[in-house]
């Protein structure tokens, strides 16, 4: 069994001093967190920018930027390939 985390970002929300510029690109680190309880619209993790030490430590609000939801799946090749299960092929 295999599990993703489809989340949804408002990009608006985007604090630019978090980006990080670097050698292969721009960056942004966030936190894909799980929520105590599935809200209304059936979301099950949080998303927001991660914190600097000194901001945890200041204990400043977070900025929120999304949700997302968790989904399950078999992980069974037969179910990924068209097909697969009517050949006879040894592998």
């Amino acid at each position: 069994m295999s599990k993703i985390i489809n989340v949804r970002l408002e990009l608006d929300k985007i604090d630019k001093s978090k980006i990080i510029v670097g050698e292969k690109g721009k960056y942004l680190n966030i936190i894909v967190a799980e929520r105590k309880e599935t809200d209304q619209y059936g979301n099950t993790h949080t998303v927001y920018i991660q914190q600097t030490k000194e901001e945890r430590e200041a204990k400043e609000e977070k900025k929120y930027m999304g949700s997302g939801k968790e989904y399950e799946f078999e992980n069974d090749v037969k179910n990924l390939v068209p097909g697969s299960e009517d050949d006879d092929l040894p592998f």
